[in-house]
C-alpha cells in the first residue's frame, strides 16, 4: 500500500506544505491528498485589498498542483478522529471519510470576536475570501459621505484602513486600536504610519476599548459612541475549533501543541503548520499567526516527514525566525519594519514607495512559492520501509 497523506487546508502553509512533500518523495510509495472548502488557492494576506475593489488573480488548485501527483478534494473537514486516524468530511455529494497514514494539520484560523455582543450581527472581516467579498459589496453600495470603522489596530487593521482610505476618499474613514496605533513599531515607523493616516483623512482612536457593535457603529467601554455605516472587525483571530475536539494535545488558544518539527506532540503521525500549530520560535517565544510564521512551519514539516519515512537520520532545520515585518499602507506607501530573531522592531526600516514595491514582491513571492515549492530539481526519495515498519517507524 502506498503511504497516505492527507493535507487539511490550502492556505499557505498546506499548500506549501503538500507541494514540497509531492517534490520529496516518490509518486510510488506516497498518496498526497489535499483538502480545502475552496478550489482555488486565496492569497488572505491580499484581502484588505479584495475588500477594497480590486480584483486578484484566479490561482486554481488544480492548476497549482498540476503535473505534481497530489490530489485536491473540495469539501469542508467536519471532524477528525486522531486515534483511528479519519477524517470526516462532507462536500456536494454528502458526507465522507477518508483514512491517513500521515496527517498535515493545516486549517488555519477564522475572525475572533472575543465574546463582544454584536460582531457577529453588525460587523464585517476580512479573514477569508467569502466575507472580504460581502464587505467589497457593502462598500460599494455605501454612499459618498458615508462612515467606515475598523477596529482594530495591528497589521491587519491598518492594511484594511488605509487600503480602504484610499480606495474610497469620498468616505469617513476611522481606525479603533485598543493600544497606541503600531506601538509595536519603532519610532520613526511609528511616526511615517501616522502621517499616511493623516494624509488619507483617518480618524484615529486610540487605547479605545470596543464593547459591543452596533448596526450604526460601536460603543467604547468608556461609553462613547463611534458612529459607523460599516464596522470592520479585525480584532484578532482563533483557530478552528476542530482539533481541540479531538484527543490531539492542544493549548489553550485550540492550537496542537508541536515539537521542533512540527509534530504533534501527542500523536506522531500527525503534524500541524500555519495558524492551527503552536510552535516555539526563537527564546521560546511562540511563533505568530502569520504567513511569515506558516511558510517555514511548512517547510519544516514537510522535510521532516520526508526524512522520517526514507530513513534519514538527520532532519533538515527551516529557519523558524522573523526578519521583518511588511505592512501595506494603500496601494503607493508602506513600512517594511526589520526585525530581531523574535520579531522585536530594530531602528531600521524602509518607508514609503519602496517599501510598498517590496511589499508587492513579498506577496508575489508568496504566492509564487505554492507551485514552487522548492526552486531547484530534487530528487524524490523513496520509502525505505514497509506500511508496517512505518508505522512502527513514526511513533
Amino acid at each position: 500500500m502506498k503511504h497516505r497523506i492527507v493535507v487539511l487546508g490550502a492556505g499557505y502553509a498546506g499548500a506549501i506544505a503538500a507541494g514540497r512533500l509531492a517534490k520529496r518523495l516518490h509518486p510510488d510509495d506516497t498518496e498526497i491528498t489535499v483538502v480545502n472548502a475552496e478550489a482555488d488557492f486565496v492569497e488572505r494576506v491580499r484581502m484588505h485589498q479584495l475588500a477594497a475593489g480590486q480584483d486578484l488573480k484566479h490561482r486554481a488548485l488544480s492548476d497549482v498542483y498540476a503535473g505534481t501527483g497530489v490530489e485536491v478534494r473540495q469539501a469542508w473537514v467536519t471532524a477528525v478522529d486522531a486515534d483511528r486516524s479519519t477524517v470526516a468530511l462532507t462536500d456536494g455529494h454528502g458526507a465522507d471519510e477518508i483514512a491517513y497514514d500521515t496527517l498535515v494539520y493545516a486549517l488555519g484560523s477564522a475572525a475572533a470576536d472575543h465574546g463582544v455582543p454584536g460582531v457577529a450581527e453588525h460587523a464585517y472581516h476580512v479573514a477569508g475570501r467569502p466575507s472580504a467579498l460581502r464587505l467589497r459589496d457593502r462598500l460599494a453600495r455605501l454612499a459618498a459621505g458615508g462612515t467606515v470603522l475598523v477596529v482594530g489596530g495591528g497589521l491587519t487593521g491598518i492594511e484594511a484602513v488605509t487600503e480602504i482610505a484610499e480606495a474610497r476618499p469620498d468616505l469617513h474613514v476611522s481606525i479603533a486600536a485598543n493600544g497606541g496605533l503600531g506601538d509595536w513599531l519603532n519610532d520613526k515607523a511609528q511616526q511615517h504610519l501616522r502621517g499616511v493616516c493623516d494624509r488619507l483623512g483617518i480618524t484615529v482612536h486610540e487605547h479605545t476599548d470596543i464593547a459591543r457593535v452596533e448596526a450604526t457603529g460601536a460603543v467604547t467601554a468608556d461609553g462613547r459612541v463611534l458612529p459607523a455605516d460599516v464596522t470592520v472587525w479585525t480584532a484578532g483571530f482563533a483557530v478552528h475549533p476542530i482539533a481541540a475536539a479531538t484527543t490531539l494535545a492542544v493549548a489553550a488558544t485550540g492550537q496542537i501543541i508541536v515539537d521542533a518539527t512540527m509534530r504533534s506532540v501527542s500523536h506522531p503521525e500527525v503534524y500541524a503548520v500555519g495558524d492551527a500549530g503552536l510552535a516555539d520560535g526563537p527564546g521560546g517565544k511562540p511563533l505568530r499567526m502569520s504567513c511569515a510564521s506558516g511558510t517555514p512551519m511548512a517547510w519544516q514539516a514537510a522535510d521532516a516527514i520526508a526524512a522520517r519515512l526514507t530513513g534519514r537520520k538527520k532532519i533538515p532545520k527551516a529557519p523558524l525566525r522573523y526578519f521583518n515585518q511588511c505592512i501595506s499602507l494603500g496601494r503607493r506607501d508602506g513600512i517594511i519594519q526589520y526585525v530581531t530573531a523574535d520579531d522585536r522592531a530594530r531602528p531600521s526600516l524602509l518607508t514609503g514607495r519602496l517599501a510598498a514595491r517590496y511589499k508587492e514582491i513579498v506577496c508575489k513571492g508568496a504566492a509564487w512559492s505554492i507551485s514552487h515549492p522548492i526552486p531547484y530539481p530534487v530528487r524524490r526519495h523513496r520509502i525505505i520501509a514497509t506500511r508496517s515498519e512505518r508505522l512502527t517507524t513514526m511513533s
